[in-house]
């Protein structure tokens, strides 16, 4: 059974690690300033179709609310490949965490247009985040050797 070593590179791991838990807090505050614009009271996740439909800045809360939302829809995910991934490839799996993140840096303010086919733009995060997959697997596989 392989044994678990963790070099002083996976600093890196864990920092790629707190900036992306920094963004997704951003993205929260992002949130907050959208919803007093719009003026979308507490406990409404969205303003309603109709008045999004009617009111852009209703609509760029919506998109700004959704963008978090899928932001934290895919954290776990991400971060636990980035974790795995990093114990044996720290570095690469820094690197490829940081793609995924500007990817959705992209994404988010894309989305955040109020034309959400822009988010589009952001789709590279995917090649950061099955990079990660794919030294997850292999990390998991020497540990099981």
């Amino acid at each position: 059974m392989g044994e678990i070593v963790i070099s002083k590179e996976y600093g890196y791991v864990l920092s790629t690690f707190a900036a992306s838990a920094l963004y997704l807090f951003s993205l929260g505050i992002t949130v907050g300033k959208y919803r007093k614009d719009a003026k979308v009271p507490y406990p409404y996740a969205y303003a309603e179709k109709t008045e999004a439909e009617k009111d852009p800045k209703k609509n760029l809360f919506n998109c700004a609310q959704r963008v978090h939302q899928n932001n934290l829809e895919l954290f776990p995910i991400y971060s636990t490949f980035l974790l795995i991934g990093g114990i044996r490839y720290p570095l690469y799996a820094s690197y490829a965490g940081i793609l995924y993140l500007l990817g959705r840096v992209v994404y988010s303010s894309g989305y955040r247009t109020g034309n959400p086919t822009k988010r589009l733009r952001g789709a590279f995060a995917y090649l950061g985040l099955l990079s990660l997959m794919g030294m997850s697997g292999s990390t998991l596989y020497h540990l099981v050797q």
